[in-house]
């Protein structure tokens, strides 16, 4: 599970360092792999200003230019067309190293100009893919550390990456909001509640939604709606930017948008281009040799009993796992049915090794989502597609019903301190356990036989261990 510091900021109200962030997580479980720390790269670069740019006498597309640093006035050759007299610049000095080309600078000749160091661009210093010319900065001092103006004035751009690994029993850190709610129980910060804002029904849902009987149990709940006259474009900086720090290709707005609930709120969503469905949509099981090609662009063979997503064209979709190629969103929808559905673990599972799928979909489904939060999470979606595309929505439509996750268990407080070998007070633990989202519910009382005496113990109930709310 990967996501950078700004984001789990978005969901953690919190002044915890880096540091003390990654320890927190690696010792609530949440082990720590790696931590991407652009600003770490950057620390040897400096800001310069140029003096004066001439033109190379033996290359047309060369300048030689004169550059005030924080060790005086240095000679550069420099080839980008915006290497002008007067502009703030970003050197780096014989003896750095440049990440975007992987190469250590020393003092060379270009075309029989001597130059000491270079002018940058963003991709040399991997901070975008940005390479039509040097960085030119509105402000900063000669001598500066760039790392330091970046910290100021555009701290996005060096906004750490941390990936954590995520064990078996851990859905619930499969979300950024879950990841903060553990932080915040730790002691690190105060949690951002998640609010909804659903999003009336302008008109009837043109696309309707069954489940076939033999899959009820696989697929209990089914949900989704249409919204119409969407613009389906590239999608905002902010957002590319976020999927690329974790390593996910930007692809259009609203498929970005799914990726982005999946790993902001651990809440796998699909995009139907609307125009391509024909009649309802169904679940039901696949049959012996149905194939569909998928979004990877790779054809699969699906095996008897698979949940897939039907209309009547046939099978649109692997439920839980993959999307198919034709009915997939692209830059000319207008109309799009967002899907939200539920989908049984081990089903789900059984189907990804069959087919040996790895998807962020398949990973979460496999390990148990809350299912509480369908409704929730196709609402907020639908808040986000109408914000970046516009439109309009339908009425939601929905099929079968969400199954009930609610337990309660009775605290124990003598238990659990010699379960974790630790005296961890009463009052810990249940602050502890308020902080997680669990409530007291009600007392139960135990008698052992032939006991004097009875006692009470709290039951602390919760109704999702996924749950963002």
């Amino acid at each position: 599970m990967k996501f950078t510091l700004s984001w789990l900021k978005e969901h953690l109200d919190t002044t915890a360092t880096l540091d003390q962030i990654a320890e927190a997580l690696t010792d609530l479980g949440l082990e720590v792999e790696e931590i991407a720390d652009p600003a770490a790269k950057l620390g040897t670069f400096t800001l310069a200003r140029i003096e004066d740019a001439q033109q190379h006498p033996d290359a047309d597309r060369l300048r030689v230019c004169r550059v005030m640093t924080d060790e005086g006035e240095k000679q550069i050759v420099c080839g980008a067309p915006n290497a002008r007299a007067g502009i703030t610049v970003v050197l780096a000095k014989p003896g750095d190293y440049v990440p975007g080309i992987d190469t250590t600078l020393g003092v060379g000749k270009i075309r029989g100009v001597e130059s000491h160091g270079m002018m940058a661009s963003e991709r040399e210093l991997e901070l975008s893919e940005e390479h039509d010319g040097i960085i030119e900065l509105p402000s900063g001092e000669v001598g500066q550390r760039f790392v330091d103006w970046l910290a100021q004035n555009a701290p996005d751009k060096i906004d750490p990456m941390i990936h954590i690994k995520i064990t078996p029993n851990r859905p619930d850190a499969l979300g950024v909001h879950g990841i903060a709610r553990d932080l915040a129980a730790r002691g690190l910060g105060t949690l951002k509640p998640v609010a909804v804002d659903p999003v009336p029904g302008a008109f009837p849902c043109p696309v309707g939604v069954t489940i076939d009987a033999g899959v009820a149990a696989k697929a209990p709940f089914f949900a989704g709606r249409v919204v119409r006259g969407v613009t389906n474009g590239p999608s905002p900086a902010w957002l590319q930017k976020r999927l690329r720090a974790i390593g996910l290709r930007p692809i259009n707005a609203l498929v970005d948008i799914t990726n982005f609930f999946t790993f902001d709120l651990n809440r796998p969503l699909h995009v139907f281009d609307a125009a391509k469905v024909a009649g309802g949509l169904t679940l039901r099981g696949a049959r012996a040799g149905e194939e569909l090609v998928a979004l990877d662009d790779k054809t699969y063979v699906l095996p008897e009993g698979a949940v897939v997503i039907c209309d009547d064209h046939g099978i649109e979709s692997i439920a839980g796992i993959m999307g198919g190629a034709a009915s997939g969103a692209s830059e000319e929808t207008t109309d799009v049915f967002i899907e939200a559905a539920y989908f049984d673990p081990i089903s789900t599972a059984a189907t990804g090794r069959a087919l040996k799928i790895n998807s962020d979909a398949r990973y979460r489904f496999e390990r148990g989502i809350d299912p509480a939060f369908t409704l929730s999470g196709l609402e907020k979606a639908t808040r986000m597609v109408m914000d970046l595309c516009g439109g309009e929505a339908s009425e939601v439509v929905t099929a079968g019903a969400l199954p009930d996750t609610a337990r309660a268990y009775g605290l124990d407080p003598q238990r659990t301190s010699r379960l974790v070998g630790m005296d961890i007070p009463e009052a810990d633990q249940r602050a502890t356990l308020e902080a997680l989202a669990f409530a007291l519910r009600a007392t139960w009382r135990m008698c052992r036989p032939g006991a004097p005496t009875c006692w009470a113990r709290p039951i602390w109930s919760r109704r999702s261990p996924a749950s963002p709310a």
